[in-house]
């Protein structure tokens, strides 16, 4: 059993605005890329400001136990000058959408080795997510770490490709070390607005185009 799924895109402004649902099967594996299943929360018609049960059960994405589904568009705060967020953000709900998806780009937050950028200009995701917020919107993350999107080195910073005996996407220790300080960096900014702390972040994608 499938859940319903709608899509729509709008390609305007140099910039990708496609509303999808999400669906999933009975066995709990989408259709679209992989989405981590935390236990988060939501609510039916605007990003709660209090504690809701997010799950996945019977083939639909629940809320409170009733049935969800996601419209989410594709908006990369990223690649859109930041006076233009609220804007883009307003258009998303206009056209009827209740979700926003985004990446995280990790080699643009990661401006030199160990140095991590969340707060200045378009680098800012926090005011990004508090404005979809804002906006009625709901945000789904997808932070990589490798995020390919036609973006420079799928979002991986390029000192990793100095040493080339390092191998990325692999176990190797140098580069999970370098990853997990990416992603140790991301949740100090994404945690506090997770649905189960009254904010909009519904899912997070593990990774992307895997396999």
């Amino acid at each position: 059993m499938r859940s319903l799924v709608l899509g729509a895109a709008l390609l305007a402004g140099g910039y990708q605005l496609s509303a999808i649902s999400h669906s999933v099967d009975t066995a709990g594996s989408t259709r679209h890329a992989p989405l981590a299943t935390h236990s988060l929360s939501a609510t039916h018609h605007s990003p709660p400001t209090r504690k809701h049960r997010f799950t996945i059960a019977r083939g639909k994405f629940l809320l409170d136990g009733r049935p969800f589904q996601i419209l989410s568009g594709e908006l990369h705060y990223a690649r859109i000058p930041r006076e233009y967020w609220a804007s883009r953000l307003a258009m998303a709900k206009a056209m009827g959408l209740n979700a926003i998806t985004t990446y995280v780009f990790w080699n643009f937050h990661e401006t030199r080795p160990g140095h991590f950028d969340f707060s200045t200009g378009e680098r800012d995701l926090g005011a990004f997510i508090d404005e979809a917020k804002k906006q009625g919107l709901w945000v789904i993350l997808r932070p990589g770490p490798y995020v390919c999107a036609e973006w420079d080195f799928g979002g991986y910073p390029s000192y990793l490709a100095r040493d080339t005996s390092l191998k990325v996407r692999t176990r190797d220790p140098r580069f999970l070390a370098a990853e997990k300080r990416y992603i140790r960096a991301l949740a100090k900014v994404i945690t506090p607005r997770l649905v189960t702390h009254g904010g909009p972040v519904v899912l997070v994608q593990v990774e992307n185009e895997y396999g």
